[in-house]
């Protein structure tokens, strides 16, 4: 320890204590000895970003903020694992549970809420738990792999993004609600409903307007009983009822509290070198929550404890911008409609949006965004600045025809250089400008790395952007060209744009485009569908497939032809048929009148020329699957006769064949993808050109992938030699798997492996046998999902007539 120093001690390695150190040390560096006390065994971390741990699509790693290296860097003493039980004021010494005595000459309290425990009945049994730390989030995580049937008490933030990562898990959440209506302390009953709406349709259940009276079961939780005399089975309750401020240490010290811990207008408390920050004060009345205010107080306190002038802390206009499942919703200020204010609205139900603005006597008071959050901080800002309305800002607010309003680059010109950009970490437009033009920073990755600024959930980064584009202008734009995008849409590369969509949990192609701020905001036929094949390989349970950003082929289930008819594949595994089928596709080609019955170079035959109303009925007729000839997706596994007939066959190519197609149909792929098993060595099935190529011989299988047969031919490379049918599977599974998540969409194997090698491929599907066996459980996943695209138009008659115009089916 420096004896040269003031000693400074916190209490609490939260987000908003370490944040008032960061601020801190960036004012005098070297003017305080600090040791902090935190109770997890954690460094600091993003509790914002607990959802996304308990979902599973990050780890705890991923979601730390000061790693164990940044105290050491900064000198600064941390004992984690360790609560201080008391403080003596007299003495300036802080106490642990541990026995270790500190002394302090300011001492900052930053210990934070904790989560309200109902009492009721139960609360104390097995399974019941709250959402509050790392702790729970594995207490939760482990109560999926056992049980099914959880409950959320709570639809506030927390409960519903604990409800979702609960779903994610495998289980069934049902949340139960005392309001009519979600999240009511920040949105209004449409924005409400809204939300219920989505997350119903992704597997939310919701029970509101439920009182639970009790928690019933033996030691462990069996269910709910509501004060209506209903009651909900459950095997799993979590507790998301709100939180209380962490007050115990301080009134135990003689520290003034009320509902928090009293604070002045620069963070002091009743106690002299003792402060408060976070959510565990109380400033004139009022206990913030959430994260922009309790980083605004502490830079306040850092300034005051580094005797920087600044002014006081007069209170924050709250407003919540936040990402539920995938939903992004702003409310700032007033949000409830009244009789003394004017509402104006405007709900788009095609793209599921909604924005409202709340007017007092022409001044703007609050404001409510669903959807599309773009106008957020504008909004806040005329809250901030109690604008009036104008018939320029209503039409800038509600984008008439004629509107004059700004645009979104002249709105960023427009705000303050204290405006928060970033609400998770209290990062100003003053903050990321001044270290853009400091530091050299020409890319939103680095200005992240910087400041912070997106290192949580993201959603501030198209804002980020958009500051780089106003400081850098034409360099900017020159750095971001460098860099390919997808399309002319978004300068987003494919592997960012799939790093978003896992990172930030998006499961629809217009969330996609509205959360990464695509410069077109409908897309263009080259990203949809990219896009389209991204989510439904990184979310395939979650990820509804949306047909309208398909290719025509691929909408309809089938080729179209240059004079508008279609051709109908269907399935022959491995290239056999049955004199049955065969009946059946001659008489559909007669009664349906097809002018063309081909045999393929992949031993299946097309009729060629059906009409797009005779579809359904031709496949209802043929009773066949689709094969799959219009899709990016396995067409075909071409075999020989192999050991069955062929007096050179060595290897059963024929079920290995039809094995593989059955396994491995109707899977999305970066591009069309063909197979071959060869019996023996002479390749009379052609694997030598196709995307994955079996071969067969004395000891077993050789398997060659990256074949291509077609403009750009290319003979495959072998990737690996095995003994038995059960390894040929699993090897490629993996390889499959491997190409659907890393390769380009419309990419071929082809130059899939010529582009990353196959040592790398190599590596992860041969030498890691985990990344072999993860890889072959995501495909088994994907497969899971998939259905038969032909039987699901031909039992549907909605689809039928409003996609085929087809009204006459008789069903079989």
């Amino acid at each position: 320890m420096d004896n040269t120093k003031e000693r400074l001690v916190l209490v609490g390695n939260g987000m908003a204590g370490i944040n008032t150190i960061e601020q801190i040390l960036k004012l005098a560096p070297s003017r305080y000895d600090i040791t902090v006390f935190g109770a997890e065994p954690y460094p600091n971390y993003n509790r914002i970003m607990l959802s996304y741990v308990l979902e599973g699509s990050k780890t705890i790693d991923d979601i730390i903020l000061n790693g164990w290296s940044w105290y050491k860097e900064n000198n600064i003493t941390l004992h984690t694992g360790t609560n201080v039980t008391r403080i003596d004021t007299r003495e300036r010494t802080v106490h642990t549970d541990t026995g270790l005595a500190v002394p302090y000459d300011r001492l900052i309290i930053a210990t934070g809420s904790n989560p309200i425990v109902l009492p009721i009945p139960g609360k104390d049994k097995e399974g019941v738990i709250g959402f509050r730390d790392i702790a729970d989030c594995s207490a939760m995580m482990e109560a999926a792999k056992t049980f099914r049937k959880a409950a959320v008490i709570g639809g506030g933030l927390l409960g519903l993004e604990a409800a979702k990562g609960l779903v994610n898990l495998g289980m069934e959440a049902t949340v139960v609600h005392l309001m009519p209506d979600l999240m009511e302390r920040q949105l209004d009953p449409t924005a409400s409903a809204m939300l219920k709406a989505e997350l119903e349709r992704q597997g939310l259940q919701f029970l509101m307007e439920k009182q639970t009276a009790e928690i019933y079961g033996e030691d462990r939780v069996q269910g709910l009983r509501f004060t209506d005399g209903t009651g909900l089975e459950a095997d799993l309750v979590v507790m998301a009822v709100g939180i209380r401020p962490n007050t115990a240490l301080a009134a135990d010290s003689g520290i003034a509290v009320n509902r928090g811990i009293l604070v002045d207008d620069y963070m002091q408390t009743s106690v002299p070198g003792v402060y408060a920050v976070g959510e565990c004060n109380e400033h004139r009345g009022v206990c913030y929550g959430l994260v922009a205010p309790l980083f605004e107080q502490g830079q306040i306190l850092a300034k005051h404890i580094t005797g920087t002038d600044t002014a006081p802390y007069v209170g924050s206009v709250t407003s919540t911008k936040l990402k539920i499942s995938g939903v992004d919703v702003f409310s700032a200020g007033q949000f409830l409609d009244s009789k003394e204010l004017t509402v104006l609205r405007k709900q788009d139900e095609w793209k599921n949006t909604y924005k409202k603005l709340l007017l007092k006597d022409r001044t703007i008071v609050g404001g409510v965004l669903f959807g599309d959050v773009t106008d957020s901080a504008v909004i806040q800002q005329w809250i901030r600045t109690g604008a009036t309305m104008t018939d320029e800002l209503y039409a800038e607010f509600m984008g008439t025809a004629a509107a004059v309003g700004r645009s979104p680059a002249e709105r960023i010109a427009a705000m303050p250089d204290e405006e928060i950009v970033c609400g998770c970490n209290g990062v100003s437009k003053g903050v990321i400008i001044n270290a853009i033009n400091e530091q050299g920073l020409t890319t939103v990755d680095e200005v992240k790395a910087c400041t912070g600024a997106g290192r949580s959930c993201g959603g501030c980064l198209p804002t980020v952007g958009s500051i780089l584009q106003l400081v850098l202008g034409d360099k900017y734009a020159n750095t971001a060209a460098a860099k390919t995008g997808i399309c002319g849409c978004t300068a987003f590369s494919r592997d960012e744009v799939v790093a978003a969509i896992r990172e930030k949990r998006l499961t629809t192609v217009r969330e996609v485009m509205h959360v990464l701020a695509w410069s077109n905001t409908e897309g263009c036929s080259k990203c949809r569908p990219a896009i389209n094949y991204y989510l439904g390989m990184a979310w395939p349970k979650e990820h509804a497939d949306e047909k309208d950003s398909r290719f025509v082929n691929e909408r309809l289930n089938a080729n179209i032809q240059k004079d508008g008819t279609y051709t109908v594949i269907p399935r022959m595994y491995g290239g056999v048929t049955t004199p049955e089928e065969l009946r059946r596709i001659a008489e559909v080609a007669v009664k349906y009148d097809v002018p063309m019955v081909k045999v393929t170079g992949g031993q299946r035959i097309d009729l060629v020329g059906v009409k797009k109303e005779n579809l359904p009925d031709v496949w209802s007729e043929l009773d066949m699957p689709s094969g799959y000839g219009y899709a990016k997706a396995l067409r075909t596994v071409k075999t020989c006769v192999g050991s069955l007939y062929c007096r050179f066959g060595t290897q059963d190519s024929v079920n290995m064949g039809v094995r593989l197609e059955k396994m491995f149909e109707r899977l999305d792929m970066p591009a069309k993808l063909k197979m071959a098993v060869n019996g023996c060595p002479r390749n009379c099935a052609e694997s030598c050109t196709k995307d994955v190529g079996i071969v067969g011989n004395d000891g077993g299988w050789e398997i060659y992938v990256g074949g291509n047969g077609g403009i750009k031919p290319r003979i495959a490379d072998l990737l690996c030699k095995v003994k038995t049918d059960e390894e040929l599977v699993e090897v490629t599974g993996a390889f499959l798997q491997y190409y659907r998540e890393d390769a380009k969409y419309l990419e071929r194997t082809s130059d899939w492996v010529e582009r990353v090698g196959l040592d790398r491929i190599k590596q992860a599907v041969l030498e890691d046998e985990e990344s072999r066996a993860q890889l072959n459980q995501r495909i088994g996943v994907a497969l899971a999902e998939v259905k038969e695209p032909w039987s699901e138009v031909v039992g549907d008659r909605s689809i039928r007539e409003r996609v085929y115009g087809n009204i006459k089916l008789e069903m079989k």
